[in-house]
């Protein structure tokens, strides 16, 4: 076998984690840790299978291609920060007109694969999350406003709206509910990561509101924020058994716990691990949501009902 022989395999690997290293897989999980649970809400005690599958795969390539799109954004902001450097177009493994034709070619193929295996208002929402995410928080909050988080998290929250439109062809309020839930979750989680690595965002001129503000005024915030999520899920719990309320009352005492202690130490003078915040909270999110899956598919009576 010539080296030519032995090198091309390696090379192909190499292009092709590229590549899924720019769709971002981790933060894909949240749709599947999300989009599920509201699917199974939508239509209690009812199991669709190949309807999850297929909102999944369109879901997927929604975000897949979004994500795309904002690495082609932000590459001159991912080469800056230690945390993004190693992402494939800060190391220029991918030419950024390639990244950009992929980034489309996912984007436009998650409506059309919405629109044909699950309905038009799944494909709709998909697109514009997409937008949302590309043009209002990419290219015009994130770089301008310490509130860029606040208003651009709402794209993390569609993959619920996108689950529920594609069982019921509607938006209603248990929909909305759960986007409340994910818009408020997301400033203490993501707050709390740019606490640790607010250098990196400070030397790309990032405007982070851990950057701009106190300490203090950041933990605060993250408070309020933690409080908005918890009263969020509790709401939801009119259109579930008890099992997701029990859940929800334990899990949100304990993320507010959590965020007590960070605002406490802060507030005390003493040096604090706000990492660790942002970790439990993709710990709590998955426990609400799992215990909502569970809920629906064994269709508990609702607290409305009881």
């Amino acid at each position: 076998m010539s080296i030519r022989e032995r090198v091309a395999p390696g090379r192909i690997r190499t292009t092709l984690l590229a590549y899924v290293g720019l769709t971002k897989p981790r933060v894909i999980e949240l749709l599947l840790v999300t989009a599920i649970p509201a699917m199974l809400l939508a239509e209690r005690g009812t199991v669709n299978p190949l309807l999850i599958l297929n909102t999944l795969i369109g879901g997927m390539l929604a975000a897949a291609g979004a994500n795309t799109l904002n690495c082609v954004a932000d590459a001159d902001i991912d080469k800056v920060m230690k945390r993004t450097a190693l992402r494939p177009l800060a190391r220029a493994t991918v030419p950024t007109r390639n990244a950009l034709i992929f980034g489309l070619v996912l984007s436009v193929g998650s409506f059309f694969w919405l629109w044909t295996t699950t309905n038009l208002l799944s494909g709709v929402l998909a697109i514009v999350t997409i937008l949302f995410y590309v043009f209002v928080y990419t290219l015009l909050l994130k770089r301008r406003t310490s509130q860029n988080v606040v208003w651009g998290g709402a794209a993390g929250c569609m993959p619920v709206m996108i689950g529920w439109s594609a069982v019921t062809g509607t938006v209603q309020w248990p929909a909305l509910v759960m986007f409340a839930i994910i818009f408020f979750w997301t400033p203490p989680h993501t707050w709390a990561l740019a606490m640790r690595y607010k250098d990196d965002y400070k030397a790309a001129g990032v405007p982070m509101l851990p950057t701009v503000a106190t300490e203090l005024q950041v933990t605060k915030q993250i408070l309020i924020y933690t409080w908005l999520t918890v009263f969020a899920t509790l709401g939801l719990a009119l259109a579930t058994g008890w099992l997701y309320a029990a859940v929800a009352l334990l899990a949100g005492v304990w993320f507010l716990v959590m965020a007590h202690q960070l605002y406490s130490g802060v507030k005390r003078g003493e040096p604090v691990k706000p990492l660790r915040l942002f970790l439990q909270s993709n710990n709590y999110l998955a426990v609400v949501f799992c215990a909502l899956a569970v809920d629906s598919a064994l269709a508990l009576p609702t607290l409305l009902h009881l």
